[in-house]
């Protein structure tokens, strides 16, 4: 598990050689973090390089700490191509649901890779979905399944609510994107492990009943 593969070096490779020249050059930053007026103004770009970009040290840590730990549970399943196809789907799953949520906040931006690394988390529980995984404050480790559908329900609260300068909706659509695009790839979890593909739905459904009910 702790043999990192040439794919997630590259990954984490690329994600802090371009936070640190975002943390050194501010009109780099701004040119490509994701932000809505930018993308509406035709820079689509912005959607998969803001995704490369954090806000500081702390914040790109976690989310390479947190990819080191589970991209090895997706590429000893799918192999190399198939986890990057996984990684950049989430990426653009969680700016675009952004888009979606914020389209008519023109001010409004994000960085960070979170979105395409809870891609991978989400994929990893598909595929794995009795992991252990302990978080603070909790003495003892959870089933995978349960922190991850927890995980998505925090994110539906965040997203009410504007909960924290955290970019809850990226996260949710990356989640989406790890887990439609897992499916695709494995369609027979459909009957290996239906009860934990219809759980882990269970948070994707209730976003879209509460958007189309003007909840969100």
């Amino acid at each position: 598990m702790f043999n990192l593969h040439a794919a997630t070096i590259a990954i984490i490779a690329a994600n802090v050689l371009v936070s640190l020249r975002g943390f050194s050059d501010s009109t780099f930053f701004e040119r490509y973090k994701f932000s809505i007026g930018g993308v509406r103004a035709g820079q689509r770009e912005r959607t998969v390089t803001s995704g490369f970009l954090h806000v500081d040290i702390s914040h790109l840590f976690f989310n390479m700490f947190t990819l080191y730990f589970f991209a090895n549970v997706v590429i000893n399943w799918f192999g190399a191509p198939k986890f990057i196809i996984i990684y950049f789907i989430s990426l653009i799953g969680g700016s675009l649901l952004a888009l979606f949520f914020h389209k008519n906040e023109p001010y409004y931006s994000a960085v960070g890779a979170s979105g395409a690394v809870t891609g991978i988390l989400y994929a990893a529980i598909l595929l794995n979905p009795n992991m252990q995984l302990g978080i603070m404050f909790i003495p003892i480790p959870l089933p995978a399944y349960v922190l991850g559908i927890a995980y998505l329900l925090y994110s539906i609260y965040g997203m009410k609510s504007r909960l924290g300068n955290i970019g809850h909706t990226a996260h949710f659509g990356g989640a989406i994107g790890g887990y439609v695009t897992t499916l695709l790839f494995k369609p027979d979890l459909f009957v290996t492990d239906t009860l934990i593909v219809i759980l882990l739905a269970i948070p994707i459904v209730l976003l879209l009943i509460l958007e189309k009910m003007g909840k969100i």
